[in-house]
């Protein structure tokens, strides 16, 4: 599992372009992808966005086609993009300021860039969950798991 190595209060867009041009360069390796959202008081992990990565291996290793067209394939995103956004009526609000983190999840064999760090998978204790779409290019199937801490529960 990989994780840029400094959380900062900005990031710009040069270097936001690195990270970016860094992780689809590894996307191919990656079997799983968690957008990390914690307190940047405490570290309290608050929500993690889980992206579980699937790849054809016949399209890969073999070379096999598998045709989706780029309408449908918009069609989902589209769909997936409405999802997230309407996720702010059930997730609760972050009130306070936070961070971020990036994990990758690899094949242990799988060289990583040298900048990426070895991570704990920053759970949530009893989160709730949500189950958003399901994207598939033909190639890609990315399933998406989000996990919130629900103070209202801890109350209880």
């Amino acid at each position: 599992m990989g994780s840029r190595t400094a959380t900062k209060d900005i990031i710009t867009l040069r270097g936001s372009a690195a990270i970016v041009s860094e992780f689809f360069g590894m996307l191919f390796c990656q079997q799983r992808v968690v957008l990390v959202i914690m307190s940047k008081a405490t570290n309290e992990v608050l929500e993690r966005w889980n992206f579980s990565i699937e790849t054809d291996s016949e399209v890969v290793e073999k070379g096999v086609s598998r045709e989706k067209s780029d309408k449908e394939i918009m069609r989902e995103i589209q769909a997936i993009m409405r999802q997230i956004a309407s996720s702010i009526t059930y997730l609760p609000c972050l009130d306070e300021p936070c961070v971020f983190d990036v994990l990758a999840y690899t094949d242990k064999d799988v060289a990583v860039p040298f900048t990426w760090v070895e991570s704990d998978p920053k759970l949530i204790a009893n989160p709730q969950m949500v189950k958003l779409h399901s994207f598939d290019t033909k190639i890609h199937k990315i399933d998406t798991l989000v996990s919130y801490k629900n103070d209202e529960w801890d109350e209880q």
